[in-house]
């Protein structure tokens, strides 16, 4: 390794752990200073000096990560994208688009729209297991609430302990409204998408699907889990009702990041026998033709139009 690519390995390691050590610094502060707590002016300075520092020390790495790139031919996005995949980690990165979308989603609920489906495609809702369970975290959530802005007499322990339970409901609600609102899918050509939330995402051409069965198990494990075989569990409630058998194996990204494969898989839906009528189907018929659509549009040297009967000679 050269000299250059120890410096910058060293920097790279600086940067984190500054980011990582200072910036939940710099969020109890803000909590501190909404909920009235009064600082003296000398730690305010100090410590927005110091987030600054951190923050010019992570633009500074992040600039030289995007020369490298630049300088090696890359474009200016993925340049961009390959030094901020260098400089987060990849479960800080996944974490943070998981709770973004998942807030995106609970709006998309709020109006009663789903994510993405397309044109002649089937939704496969999967939350039936799990949507007692989400209602009573959330109540529950909100009981503690209460509870503790009753019991607990100092404000700043209140106030941090409020902002906390707070978001932990609105991400609890989020959690379930980006389950409801990214179902499985099947699609008009007969390809499967599986989905879990914003968490989880598999699609499966249709050419490799072999077999498809209504089939309830109860696996045991996380929400994703995979066997020796080669057999994936997106389990909801810790129960699957759908088997998928592949010709050869499809790869996957797990929640955080780590990736797999699998051959078999097992998903959860909550009307199984509509799922697996609609895999076993194959692809929708194309559109009865009209005066608007005419076989003449599609016509090849191939796949000509037959031609009309001669008249008998006379």
């Amino acid at each position: 390794m050269t000299a250059e690519a120890v410096k910058r390995a060293a920097g790279l390691r600086v940067a984190r752990a500054a980011a990582w050590s200072v910036l939940p610094a710099e969020l109890v502060l803000v909590v501190c200073v909404v909920a009235g707590v009064p600082i003296p002016a000398a730690v305010l300075l100090a410590a927005e000096s110091l987030v600054l520092a951190v923050l010019v020390l992570d633009a500074s790495v992040l600039w030289r990560l995007y020369a490298s790139r630049r300088r090696a031919g890359t474009g200016r996005r993925e340049a961009l994208r390959s030094a901020v995949g260098v400089l987060v980690p990849v479960t800080l990165r996944r974490l943070v688009v998981h709770e973004l979308r998942a807030l995106h989603s609970l709006g998309l609920w709020a109006v009663r729209r789903r994510h993405r489906i397309p044109e002649g495609a089937l939704p496969v809702s999967y939350t039936e297991p799990q949507t007692g369970v989400m209602y009573t975290f959330a109540f529950v959530s909100v009981l503690e609430t209460v509870v503790l802005a009753l019991v607990i007499p100092w404000p700043l322990v209140h106030a941090i302990l409020l902002v906390v339970d707070v978001y932990g409901i609105v991400l609890v609600l989020a959690l379930h409204a980006a389950c409801v609102t990214r179902p499985h899918l099947v699609e008009a050509d007969g390809s499967l998408r599986l989905r879990y939330g914003a968490l989880f995402d598999l699609r499966v051409p249709a050419a490799v699907i072999v077999s498809v069965r209504v089939d309830r198990r109860f696996p045991g494990g996380g929400l994703v889990r995979v066997d020796e075989d080669g057999t994936l569990d997106l389990a909801v409630g810790s129960q699957t009702t759908v088997t998928v058998k592949l010709t050869e194996p499809v790869g996957f990204v797990r929640p955080l990041g780590r990736r797999g494969s699998a051959r078999t898989l097992r998903f959860h839906a909550d009307d199984p026998r509509a799922a697996v009528t609609a895999l076993t189907r194959g692809p929708a018929a194309p559109p009865p033709l009209t005066p608007d659509r005419t076989p003449s549009a599609r016509l090849t040297p191939e796949r000509t139009a037959p031609s009309s009967t001669p008249d008998l000679p006379a």
